[in-house]
C-alpha cells in the first residue's frame, strides 16, 4: 500500500531537530562544568574536585540534556491540518 505524499522527507519535524540541538548543548555544557579541578602537583590531593559544580550541578545539567533528547524524539508537533 502506498503512503500519503504528505509523509515525504524527514521523519522528524523542524521543532524536533531544534530540541535535539538544545539537548546536545545542555549535555555539552554539563561536561564542560564537570571538567577541571586537577592539582598542579601530582603528589598533592586537590579538594577542588569535590565542589558543588562538579558533584551536583554538572550531573543535573547532563541529566536534563538527556531528558530533553528523549522529549525531542518523542515530541510530535501539531500539523497545520489538525488546527
Amino acid at each position: 500500500m502506498r503512503q500519503n505524499d504528505d509523509n515525504k522527507g524527514f521523519v522528524l519535524q523542524k521543532a524536533n531537530y531544534i530540541l535535539i540541538a538544545v539537548g546536545f548543548i545542555f549535555i555539552l555544557i554539563g561536561f564542560i562544568l564537570l571538567s577541571g579541578g586537577k592539582s598542579t602537583d601530582p603528589n598533592v590531593f586537590s579538594e577542588e574536585i569535590f565542589n558543588f559544580r562538579r558533584i551536583t550541578l554538572a550531573p543535573i545539567v547532563i541529566f536534563l540534556g538527556f531528558v530533553i533528547e528523549i522529549v525531542a524524539i518523542l515530541y510530535k508537533p501539531k500539523s497545520k491540518k489538525e488546527e
